[in-house]
């Protein structure tokens, strides 16, 4: 699964658009390497994500085409 439609459904960012432009930006990287919107996500990665100052570091659960809500916090663990 490409890692902007990832953040997406995941619902870690809101828009697809928005995470796409992350990407391009060089905020997201995937354990440890700077990707593109195109990148793939396997489960185990490690998805670390520059908002400002703050970083959010996620680990990869599970990866669905769509999820509801109330699942979609089930597809990742914060570290």
């Amino acid at each position: 699964m490409r890692v902007d439609k990832f953040l997406k459904v995941s619902r870690i960012i809101k828009r697809r658009t928005i995470a796409n432009e992350a990407c391009d930006a060089g905020r997201v990287s995937i354990n440890g390497k700077p990707v593109k919107a195109g990148a793939d996500v396997k489960i185990g990665d490690v998805i670390e994500i520059r908002f400002g100052e703050n970083t959010t570091r996620i680990e990869v659960l599970s990866l669905a085409e769509s999820t509801k809500k109330e699942d979609a916090q089930a597809m990742y663990r914060a570290l």
